[in-house]
């Protein structure tokens, strides 16, 4: 990877996880929202270390270079996860927290959240170019229907309050234009960044870039989908 690319994933990556912090927290001072982040990445890139030791990944005689770059890398879903973790394990929510996560923009961003982890996963992989290399145009306008499907369904079911009608045509579609449209535009740029990040798209053309894209956007836009119905 070249070196500016990680550095600016992982500082944008700390940005992300002080930010879930502020949300899934409910303190008054922004200061232990800070706190809490640097705790999540210490852990995060803790385990990172250790288990790279254990997996044989990291050994002795290697570059500090290449340690750093590698331990940056798996620490950065290490450090969302120990966020995420006080979220599910945590057992009351307070109020500040819930009226936090009820700000459209928050809700626009936990998505983005739960799309680039997914999508971090996938797009160091040469599978992400390869299968966009054997789609035609219409695999693709067919895939990126796919995925807005899927995200209509998982969004429905989680602004869906009491027994409000799921197909009524102002829910359903005031949903589709809130968020389903933006989370997926969301996810594919964030799918087209991380592939960027990983040089996944250096020489490639127009055409396969934008194949590849949509591609990782199908993860993507499930890890979306998912993040509001978990978060």
């Amino acid at each position: 990877m070249d070196r500016y690319r990680l550095a600016l994933f992982v500082a944008l990556a700390f940005i992300m996880v002080v930010a879930l912090s502020y949300l899934e927290g409910g303190h008054e001072s922004f200061k232990i929202e800070m706190l809490d982040a640097l705790a999540a990445c210490t852990a995060g890139y803790t385990v990172a270390a250790v288990m790279l030791v254990l997996f044989g990944i990291i050994k002795p005689g290697m570059s500090a270079d290449e340690m750093v770059g590698k331990i940056s890398l798996h620490a950065v879903p290490g450090s969302i996860g120990a966020i995420l973790a006080r979220r599910l394990l945590d057992i009351e929510e307070t109020k500040k927290e819930r009226r936090r996560r009820e700000w459209y923009g928050a809700k626009i961003f936990l998505m983005g959240v739960g799309a680039i982890f997914l999508a971090f996963q996938l797009a160091p992989t040469a599978e992400m170019v390869l299968i966009g290399h054997r789609m035609t145009e219409w695999h693709a306008v067919a895939l990126a229907f796919t995925s807005m499907c899927v995200m209509q369904a998982f969004v429905c079911s989680v602004e869906r309050h009491g027994r409000q009608r799921l197909f009524e045509p102002n829910f359903f579609w005031g949903v589709f234009l809130r968020y389903t449209i933006i989370g997926y535009v969301v996810a594919l740029g964030l799918s087209l960044y991380v592939l960027w990040t990983f040089g996944r798209l250096d020489g490639a053309a127009p055409p396969e870039i934008i194949m590849a894209m949509l591609v990782l956007g199908f993860p993507a836009a499930l890890g979306a989908s998912a993040a509001r119905l978990i978060l």
